[in-house]
């Protein structure tokens, strides 16, 4: 009996005690991008919800982005008031929220981190986001995943 990835078990603790209540499902591992994400769960791309984690002025900020969607760092950096935004490199992405590129959940970090949410993923009933592991993923509704995140809503493009 293969057991549980202890990020994925941290992740479901997290999720059920801020009340979640979508499903957890396990991806195979060569689903490393939203593409591929939304064709092995039978969504759009546009379903999926992107964790990317940005650092302003050595501070983490994370976007919870619609995988149909690059992130204009410009209008982001000036709606949520830090001058710069830049990808995050692996050391912060890990420290910030104790997990891995690629399986970067909205919730269950260290210490809170401020999260801003694409309000293109509200077109979608339901919405499909990382669980902790490159090979996890949970599903929520928008409203559902704001409320877990506590996140501001923005543009991102």
């Amino acid at each position: 009996m293969a057991t549980e990835h202890p990020s994925i078990t941290r992740f479901r603790e997290e999720h059920a005690r801020r009340g979640g209540t979508g499903d957890v499902v396990i991806l195979p591992d060569s689903v490393h991008t939203a593409a591929l994400a939304a064709e092995a769960l039978g969504c759009e791309v546009g379903a999926i919800a992107n964790s990317l984690l940005f650092e302003a002025d050595g501070d983490p900020v994370l976007v919870l982005t619609s995988g149909s969607h690059r992130v204009d760092t410009g209008k982001v950096a000036a709606t949520v008031g830090v001058p710069r935004l830049r990808r995050a490199s692996a050391e912060l992405v890990r420290a910030a929220t104790g997990q891995v590129i690629g399986g970067v959940s909205p919730i269950g970090h260290p210490t809170p981190v401020p999260t801003y949410l694409d309000r293109w993923l509200q077109r979608h009933p339901v919405v499909w986001a990382a669980a902790g592991h490159p090979a996890a993923v949970f599903s929520t509704t928008y409203d559902e995943l704001r409320a877990l995140t506590g996140a501001t809503e923005i543009d991102v493009e």
